[in-house]
């Protein structure tokens, strides 16, 4: 069986990819940050190919496709806040802090449902 790797584990891995190979100017930054958009535009393309929105083309992508597309913008996205936050271990307490502040409004909302 495959070892299960963490987010942080594989986000600390591509940290040290990227930053030997695109050092960390407010211009990578800035490329870190706009790959969430681009990853997002790949999502796009996946759920057109899935529903076969596009008559041209049909049905021309899986849902698997779909779903891996969907991973790329959370790594992408969990890349970036590392990036700004000072490492994975930082951008995890960030969103786990960022969560549990909205975690009440969202269960409020649901016993209002």
């Amino acid at each position: 069986m495959a070892k299960q790797i963490t987010l942080a584990q594989h986000v600390r891995l591509l940290l040290t990819w990227l930053d030997a190979a695109n050092p960390r100017t407010d211009h990578e930054i800035a490329m870190r940050i706009m790959k969430i958009g681009e990853e997002f535009g790949e999502v796009v393309s996946a759920y057109i190919g899935v529903t076969g929105q596009n008559p041209r083309k049909g049905v021309s992508a899986t849902h698997a496709e779909l779903t891996g597309e969907l991973c790329d913008v959370i790594i992408a996205a969990m890349s970036a806040l590392a990036t700004v936050a000072g490492g994975p271990e930082d951008a995890e307490k960030i969103l786990s802090t960022h969560i549990a502040a909205r975690y009440p409004r969202l269960l409020r909302l649901l016993d209002a449902a």
